[in-house]
């Protein structure tokens, strides 16, 4: 049975939207794409490296989606390790609005999400693993899906944009596993699920 993982670039605001490009997600007048780039030194790509070499199958927002669709399956160098895994491996996009999906492996999913992600835990191997895609993390906080976080948090505020953890989320506990910093300055940690919060007074 698999981990369901999320992988999330995140601002020291929260803010999660559009971390690649300028023209990567525009919605709500979002200006400010592309702000994780200049911080993409080696160190941040050995830890996604890392990430991907734990992959057993990919579950994928729309966007985000169609987004690794336009990119990956024209790097066909075998010893990327990131490419070999996206093109290779399943790829299921969570969508009610996608017609087709091309992209080789690759199953689109627009039942009930809660069985159907319950499902592909239970018959996947290794990860399970969610890159981006802010409205399918939504969902599947709110039900209780994931079982491991990384945030990689970049030296930057925003003061706009989509965010990981918006307002409303269900409250939760999680247990903090590993830790490092790039030569760049991102913060990246890894969490698990641990429950509910606990409260109490000082």
């Amino acid at each position: 049975m698999a981990q369901l993982s999320i992988t999330s670039f995140v601002t020291l605001d929260g803010v999660m939207q559009a971390p690649g490009g300028p023209e990567e997600d525009t919605s709500g007048g979002f200006a400010l794409g592309g702000w994780s780039v200049p911080y993409g030194d080696e160190d941040f790509g050995r830890f996604i490296n890392e990430v991907f070499e734990q992959a057993g199958a990919f579950l994928l927002g729309r966007r985000t989606y169609e987004i690794f669709a336009g990119y990956w399956p024209k790097v066909t160098d075998p010893a990327d390790p990131v490419a070999s895994k996206l093109n290779s491996l399943p790829k299921y996009v969570a969508s009610t609005k996608l017609e087709k999906a091309d992209w080789e492996n690759s199953t689109i999913i627009d039942g009930d999400l809660v069985k159907e992600v319950t499902a592909l835990k239970e018959r996947t191997d290794g990860e399970l693993q969610v890159h981006g895609s802010g409205a399918l993390a939504h969902f599947l906080m709110a039900h209780d899906l994931i079982d491991k976080f990384h945030l990689l948090t970049f030296p930057v505020v925003l003061g706009t944009g989509r965010k990981l953890f918006a307002s409303g989320a269900v409250p939760t506990a999680f247990r903090h596993t590993a830790s490092r910093v790039t030569g760049a300055g991102v913060a990246i940690h890894t969490y698990e699920l641990a429950g509910r919060p606990e409260y109490g007074s000082y």
